[in-house]
C-alpha cells in the first residue's frame, strides 16, 4: 500500500481547512503547530521532514488540543528534546500516551505500521518502553470503547474510506465531513417529531 504525503495532506485539508481553518504542512527538522496570524489566515500543523508517520503524530496532537490551546504556538506546551532526566521523561510520557494512542488508530486505519516513540535517545535514564507501550495500547482500546474525539473520528473515518475501502479522496473526505456536521437543534428535532410548540 502506498502512503503518499499528498494524500494525507489532501485528506486533512479537505476535512479541516474550511471547518477549522487549519492545514497540514510539510516542514523541516522539527514539527510545530502555528496558529493563524497577520501573515497567514489559517492554523498550521507542521510535520517533520516529509515523514508520513510524523504527519499522523502531529495530527493526533491537534485532534486532542482544545480550542484555547489551538490559539497558542505548539499548543502552549514546552517541548524538552532528547536528554531528559527521569522526571522530565515521566512528564513527557504522560502527555504522549493519548496522542500516540490516536496515532496508533490512525496508522491502523491506513495500513501503516505504528512505532511507539519514547523519544529520549540522549537521556541518561533507563526508559521502560514496554510499560509505555502498554499504556498507549490501553488508551487506544479505551478510545475504541468510548469513542474518539470528534476531529479524530472524522480523520480516521476518512483514512478508512481512502485506504481500506478504496474511495477517491473526495468521497473519503465527504465521509469524514459528515461526522463534523452539527447535530440538528432541539427545535428542529421537535418540529420533525411533531412535539414542538405551534406558534
Amino acid at each position: 500500500m502506498s502512503h503518499r504525503l499528498e494524500d494525507v495532506i489532501a485528506l486533512f485539508d479537505g476535512l479541516f481547512q474550511d471547518t477549522f481553518a487549519t492545514r497540514l504542512v510539510r516542514g523541516g527538522d522539527e514539527p510545530l503547530y502555528l496558529p493563524a496570524d497577520a501573515d497567514t489566515p489559517f492554523h498550521r500543523v507542521i510535520f517533520a521532514r516529509g515523514f508520513y508517520a510524523s504527519a499522523l503524530h502531529e495530527i493526533s496532537h491537534w485532534c486532542i488540543a482544545g480550542e484555547e490551546r489551538r490559539q497558542r504556538e505548539d499548543y502552549g506546551y514546552w517541548y524538552l528534546p532528547d536528554g531528559r532526566d527521569a522526571g522530565a521523561q515521566r512528564n513527557f510520557e504522560a502527555v504522549e500516551v493519548a496522542p500516540q494512542a490516536l496515532e496508533w488508530l490512525f496508522s491502523r486505519a491506513c495500513g501503516l505500521r505504528f512505532h511507539i516513540s519514547i523519544d529520549n535517545l540522549g537521556g541518561g535514564v533507563e526508559v521502560n518502553s514496554e510499560a509505555f507501550c502498554a499504556k498507549v495500547s490501553a488508551r487506544s482500546e479505551r478510545y475504541e470503547r468510548e469513542g474518539l474525539p470528534l476531529r479524530a473520528a472524522a480523520f480516521r473515518l476518512a483514512l478508512q474510506h481512502f485506504y481500506q475501502e478504496g474511495d477517491a479522496r473526495k468521497a473519503a473526505i465527504a465521509a469524514g465531513r459528515r461526522l463534523l456536521e452539527p447535530a440538528p437543534s432541539a427545535l428542529v428535532r421537535s418540529q420533525a417529531t411533531g412535539t414542538g410548540d405551534v406558534g
